[in-house]
């Protein structure tokens, strides 16, 4: 914690937040784009501080996860001969009618893993079973799902296969701007640390937006803040790299080979959003036997969110879970509605944990 308490220092706060005051003369609207960034910005206060009106985006990959992608995975856990593998924040995310955890519950071997690689060393000790891993994410979590897929081809594992929902986030932050009232970005710090941030340049001239990538501690939001405020004073709009402890321009090229070897940009369907072009990452003609939506025959499955749910508003920015009648009542972290109560991400979590209710509107 001692590389944290830099990042956290009140007094430094403090400052961020009166430069923020004098500098902001409009209330700019800006979107943070990960859930992560939301946690802090909520729980911190943040956005209470300030004379700037921050827009929570769909920056929570749990989130995102499609519903029908939800129940493909449901489907597949059911079946006799899998393990089927994921990281523990998708195990509550609601199906159309249950979740991974209450599928364990009923004699699923649903197994929570800290790698990707966990479930390749799974699959290797368990020849006479089929396991699956939930491929699930950004840009941040494709190369360790892209390194597993190569060591299971290395080791030629045919009891291996992943449920990919794979989500990129320079398109979806083009689809808000074709959409939505947003003055700049904060860009997450993990993504560009893999992917850098010259995808964002494009974005920010034809748009006109600034894009600040930040980290993730409150000195880290605030100085982003700070710093697409007086872009958008200045009449700037360009990519300034706030993180520069952990991002570089190019990114890791490392990571990003791995995920050109084995992965394909695809269109995307973003729960409670829609389909979004060119949004996702499928494996590539390759690896196509490593695919356990087509390995199970589960590819066309189709479901409907929930009407009394308005995730997609809220992961679009539009709305906020204040808005919605369900939040804090019949939706609540321990009987979630939509996937952005479950996730540590989620932006109605985040409502939730600090305490904010409806009532204070």
């Amino acid at each position: 914690m001692k590389y944290l308490a830099e990042y956290r220092d009140p007094v430094l706060a403090r400052h961020l937040v009166t430069e923020i005051r004098a500098a902001a003369t409009r209330p700019w609207s800006i979107m943070e784009v990960c859930g992560g960034q939301t946690h802090t910005i909520v729980r911190q206060g943040i956005d209470e501080l300030i004379p700037v009106r921050m827009v929570h985006g769909p920056g929570c990959p749990v989130c995102v996860t499609p519903l029908a992608t939800i129940d493909r995975a449901l489907a597949i856990a059911a079946r006799p001969e899998v393990i089927f593998t994921s990281f523990g924040d998708m195990l509550r995310v609601p199906g159309s009618g249950a979740d991974l955890l209450s599928a364990k519950a009923r004699g699923a071997d649903v197994r929570v893993v800290y790698s990707p690689l966990d479930a390749v060393r799974l699959a290797a000790a368990h020849p006479d079973r089929q396991v699956v891993f939930f491929a699930v994410g950004f840009e941040t979590t494709a190369p360790a799902n892209a390194m597993a897929v190569l060591r299971a081809a290395e080791e030629r594992l045919d009891n291996f296969s992943v449920l990919v929902s794979h989500v990129l986030v320079p398109p979806a932050m083009t689809a808000i701007m074709e959409s939505a009232s947003v003055d700049a970005f904060l860009a997450a710090g993990h993504v560009c640390a893999v992917m850098g941030w010259t995808e964002y340049e494009p974005l920010a001239l034809r748009y006109r937006v600034p894009i600040v990538v930040t980290g993730f501690e409150p000195l880290d939001l605030l100085e982003g803040i700070l710093m697409a405020v007086r872009q958008l004073e200045e009449g700037r709009f360009e990519v300034e790299n706030q993180y520069a402890r952990a991002v570089r321009r190019t990114g890791n090229t490392f990571a990003q080979d791995a995920v050109r070897r084995v992965f394909r940009v695809g269109d995307q369907t973003w729960r409670g959003i829609g389909e979004i072009p060119a949004s996702g990452l499928v494996l590539a003609p390759e690896f196509i036997d490593y695919d356990a939506a087509l390995r199970f025959g589960v590819g066309g499955v189709s479901a409907d969110e929930n009407p009394d749910c308005i995730a997609g508003d809220i992961l679009r920015g539009t709305r906020t879970p204040l808005d919605c009648a369900a939040y804090g009542t019949v939706c609540t972290p321990r009987r979630p509605l939509g996937a952005p109560m479950v996730s540590a991400e989620g932006t109605c979590a985040a409502f939730h944990n600090a305490g904010r209710t409806r009532q204070e509107m």
